[in-house]
């Protein structure tokens, strides 16, 4: 019987985000990329997960925004996750500042129409060397065009409301891995540092290395972790 995992994306990321990070795996895996649901809050995202998870209980993973929802999800419904694997995510809510910026984002857009993500914000997600590698850069950008204006605005939107999750998540009693890097800037790692201190159960792979795009930067690195996760 194959290995099946359920895989959700950050921001603005369609199923090329898996793309490197899927030659890692051999027929006995199924891995199953899952479009972020457009709906108006973060409830009624996981409502809508729910119904669409096949299985009573379920493997799953979350890059970025995907893993707060991951983890929002295993959180309220706990008895449908066998195992849950964070990617580049922390759990604590949007401070102030990061939610303006995002309203304001809204509102450029409503008036400007919808660019895609520029070229520096790209690279700042980047770790150094892979910086000008433009075939990453280009994957990157057409997944926000791919996606569009609606998806933009319905993804920021619904999920600027964010509760921490840090007491929930300690008392969950299922296999936890968060995988990130130590310089990723948009990580709160003090958060994920109070998380490891509290929970001696979730396991933490942390890496050297400033990049969040994790699953096109390091897919080696990151398959190993989820085979020894899936284990």
């Amino acid at each position: 019987m194959k290995i099946k995992i359920y895989l959700l994306p950050g921001t603005m990321c369609d199923e090329n985000i898996w793309s490197k990070f899927y030659t890692f795996f051999d027929e006995n895996y199924e891995l199953i990329h899952v479009p972020i649901p457009m709906k108006s809050n973060l409830d009624e995202i996981i409502k809508a997960l729910d119904i669409y998870f096949e299985e009573e209980k379920i493997n799953l993973l979350g890059f970025s925004l995907g893993g707060y929802i991951a983890s929002y999800f295993a959180c309220n419904y706990p008895h449908r996750i066998k195992k849950l694997f964070v990617v580049s995510s922390s759990l604590s809510i949007l401070a102030k500042g990061e939610i303006q910026k995002r309203q304001k984002a809204i509102s450029f857009i409503n008036s400007h129409g919808f660019k895609g993500l520029g070229r520096k914000k790209i690279i700042s997600l980047l770790e150094e060397k892979n910086q000008e590698d433009e075939g990453l850069i280009h994957l990157i950008s057409q997944m926000y065009i791919n996606l569009g204006k609606e998806v933009f605005i319905n993804q920021m939107k619904s999920t600027l409301v964010r509760n921490d999750l840090l007491e929930k998540i300690s008392s969950l009693n299922f296999p936890i891995t968060f995988f990130y890097c130590k310089e990723d800037r948009l990580v709160n790692h003090e958060w994920l540092e109070v998380l490891s201190k509290r929970s001696k159960d979730i396991s933490f792979v942390r890496k050297i290395s400033s990049s969040h795009m994790v699953p096109l930067e390091k897919p080696f690195e990151l398959s190993q972790a989820l085979k020894e996760w899936i284990k």
